[in-house]
């Protein structure tokens, strides 16, 4: 990338994040009850750090490489963790994929996305305002492969355990967001540019309100 890259890169197109946090002042029953979704958000940016607790809320590991946040179907883990962005202090913007076992996040493309991305989504325009969007996207067939059409289902499951943990993160956060599945499949794939077939499921923008 052109754009300065942080001090722990570990290359020019991968970044490593801040290590997550594993405790907070904010009890889960509070998280929960104040969770409200969010689509007005105001211009000042989300932190590296910030984005990288989302992130790992959604598909963290947890267990040095035994376990994630979010439950998995015979740890067959489908789903692939995308972050759209434009907004976040000290990462480009861009689109990045996740990386979980290595808490890090790999450049796919540069420039700021998000009001293609909105486009996309049937021209919602508030999705522009997000400091940025994660999308969620499943390989089918690493479920599949294990359950048949039945892992279909497992797959779906997963994507909303991975959701809802990332509502309640951003909340803890002090963050607004909200859960979009309004958008246009094939020009959500073709703008994160999957690395392998991956199916995009969900839109998660997110940003200060």
């Amino acid at each position: 990338m052109s754009a300065p890259i942080q001090s722990n890169a570990a290359s020019a197109d991968t970044i490593v994040l801040p290590e997550p946090r594993r405790s907070g002042q904010a009890t889960l029953e509070a998280v929960m009850s104040a969770r409200r979704s969010v689509r007005d958000f105001t211009t000042v940016p989300i932190t590296l750090a910030e984005l990288g607790q989302l992130l790992w809320a959604a598909q963290g590991e947890t267990g040095g490489g035994a376990g994630r946040t979010a439950p998995s179907a015979g740890a067959t883990y489908p789903l692939e963790l995308y972050a759209v962005a434009g907004a976040v202090g000290d990462l480009p913007p861009g689109i990045y994929r996740y990386d979980p076992r290595r808490h890090a996040v790999h450049g796919i493309a540069t420039g700021d996305r998000r009001r293609a991305l909105a486009a996309a989504a049937l021209s919602q325009s508030w999705i522009a305002d997000a400091a940025v969007v994660l999308v969620i996207a499943a390989v089918f067939k690493r479920t599949t492969a294990k359950y048949g059409r039945r892992g279909e289902r497992y797959v779906h499951i997963e994507v909303g355990h991975a959701g809802q943990n990332v509502c309640l993160q951003a909340e803890a956060l002090g963050l607004g967001t909200a859960v979009v599945g309004a958008f246009r499949d094939d020009a959500v794939k073709a703008l994160i540019g999957a690395d392998e077939p991956g199916e995009p499921l969900c839109l998660l923008p997110i940003g200060r309100a």
